[in-house]
């Protein structure tokens, strides 16, 4: 008997309210499990999705998953697929495609009754950005546990129940900017607090009592950590009574702007020397080493670009010389460290990567390069890496247990493409990569996709974008390829729109402003040469014929 749909709600509106705990329950207890394999199935929204006001349905793996109410099923949702009764693979991937496309899919937009954010005044900006991580701090599932149970003012694990994802929060205060998280929002949120910062204050006040936490926190030794403000800075701190000779040697550098990264190490050695060592974050001491190898390596590449056409290592680098225009691309990706090159089709990216590759093992000594890229140029990328370098190329491919065994082994390049590292993000993420380079980098122009999200997940101190389309077309495909190198340029999300949208009152967008400024943004890190702009370096055009007998 066909049950009666709830009309309380329409399906959009049961599937935009959908959350991750709610899809477990819809997939029952192999939820987890159904999800993560579904996750891999790579969907086509215009070919494989229909969504309609009764009923989504979509096409997965030669089977059909239609999702829709009934009113004596969990949630009001009901999954069903055409080729297996009991929850399957292929449902998971249908309940994984709407958690990760809901705005693609239309279901993330906001309710009627809310502006669009680009409408909102500065302080409604920030009011709402709050508010949202507020309800998330309340609503989803986290596991808090404490350093010093004793006081509230200590360092704090905060582990996500639903992605098991662990973050180290150190709780300093209750005002905004006094504390920090090692989540990916709170590095460049810049509103001083996360989800994760809310929970554990909530926890605390729950814990303590009001004298408990007037007490203000107590700085007992000297430490330096990263700041996440507007820029990304080092910052130095004092305990509250420090020694004397202490306080005169690390004077210069604290609460102020450290711009001396050479002058601060040795500081921090005579602090030691004092008997007072400086406690250093492991995120200042990795940003620190970066700095300090990215500016030596900025005076390399300056002295490259200032006359590329003379260079020896136009001819030294490689096994074939390179173009003026070339080896300035190579010298701009290495002294930016993490760039986009967006050269126009036929200008040499791909040799451009390699030479960048090269000069960077020369120079910074780096070891493991991962090359993401679609399936069908991962053959072409082996054949051009052994034409132009000596390095060692290995190609993943066969079973996930050999895909995972090519990762580990230790070629100076690994090639693999988009949809294998959906499959294999763990093996991935187990491997220390010196430099990842995405090429035709416009696959991840949907900033909230799946694969986009767990591109900008890898780690590795250097990373090259590499795209032959124009990005400036639409803000929002800019905004994703450039988060992949520098997550921290373009501001976070609900900043950048609002500064650089005009949308009407539902929220379509009629337009972009402030494009100069976004331009200047950029440059640093995108660099984009058109062939009218290096005509003059091109040789010049052959022309070859080869003639092919035909078969019968």
């Amino acid at each position: 008997m066909r049950t009666k749909p709830s009309r309380d709600l329409t399906l959009a509106d049961r599937l935009s309210q959908l959350s991750p705990n709610e899809a477990q329950l819809l997939l029952g207890p192999r939820s987890k499990e159904l999800l993560r394999e579904g996750g891999t199935f790579d969907i086509d929204l215009d070919e494989e999705i229909a969504i309609d006001d009764t009923r989504f349905v979509a096409t997965v793996g030669g089977a059909q998953v239609t999702i829709d109410l009934a009113d004596d099923a969990r949630k009001k949702l009901r999954v069903r697929c055409s080729t297996c009764t009991d929850p399957c693979v292929h449902a998971g991937a249908a309940v994984a495609f709407v958690l990760e496309e809901k705005t693609a899919l239309g279901l993330a937009a906001p309710p009627p009754e809310h502006l669009p954010l680009e409408r909102l005044s500065q302080a409604q900006l920030i009011e709402r950005a709050l508010g949202e991580r507020a309800e998330r701090a309340r609503q989803e599932r986290m596991q808090v546990r404490s350093q010093d149970p004793s006081t509230p003012w200590v360092d704090y694990e905060v582990r996500n129940a639903a992605s098991g994802k662990s973050y180290r929060v150190a709780l300093r205060g209750r005002e905004f900017g006094v504390s920090f998280c090692t989540c990916p929002d709170f590095k460049k949120n810049t509103l001083g607090t996360c989800k994760h910062l809310m929970r554990v204050l909530a926890h605390v006040q729950r814990r303590f009592d009001a004298k408990t936490l007037a007490k203000p926190y107590v700085r007992t030794r000297a430490s330096l950590a990263l700041q996440h403000g507007a820029d990304t800075e080092l910052r130095l701190s004092l305990p509250d009574k420090p020694a004397p000779a202490l306080a005169r040697v690390l004077a210069p550098f604290t609460a102020r702007k450290i711009t001396k990264p050479r002058a601060l190490l040795a500081a921090l050695a005579a602090a030691d020397d004092l008997g007072h060592p400086v406690k250093v974050y492991p995120d200042a001491e990795e940003y620190l080493h970066q700095r300090l190898l990215q500016d030596r390596l900025t005076r390399v590449a300056k002295r490259i670009r200032a006359q590329p056409e003379t260079h020896p290592l136009r001819r030294e680098l490689l096994k074939v010389e390179l173009l003026p225009y070339q080896l300035a691309g190579v010298a701009f990706a290495v002294s930016a460290g993490r760039a986009i090159l967006a050269d126009e089709m036929g200008l040499g990216k791909t040799i451009q990567a390699i030479g960048a590759a090269e000069l960077l093992a020369r120079e910074a000594g780096i070891r493991r390069v991962l090359v993401i890229c679609p399936a069908s140029v991962k053959a072409q990328w082996r054949a051009e890496i052994e034409r132009f370098c000596d390095r060692s190329v290995q190609l993943v491919m066969g079973s996930a247990r050999e895909r995972a065994e090519r990762y580990r082994h230790a070629a100076f390049f690994t090639v693999c493409n988009y949809e294998q590292v959906l499959r294999d993000v763990l093996p991935i993420e187990q491997v220390n990569w010196d430099l990842i380079v995405l090429d035709e980098a416009q696959r991840i122009k949907n900033w909230e996709a799946q694969t986009s999200r767990v591109l900008k997940g890898l780690r590795s101190p250097f990373a090259l974008a590499l795209s032959g389309t124009p990005l400036e077309n639409r803000l929002e495909e800019l905004y994703s390829v450039v988060e992949f190198v520098d997550d921290r340029r373009l501001a976070p999300m609900f900043r950048f729109f609002h500064r650089h949208r005009l949308v009407d009152d539902n929220g379509r967008v009629l337009g972009y402003t402030n494009l100069d400024e976004l331009r200047v943004n950029v440059a640093p890190v995108l660099l984009r040469r058109t062939r009218a702009m290096v005509m003059r370096e091109l040789p010049p055009r052959t022309t070859e014929l080869v003639r092919i007998p035909p078969t019968d």
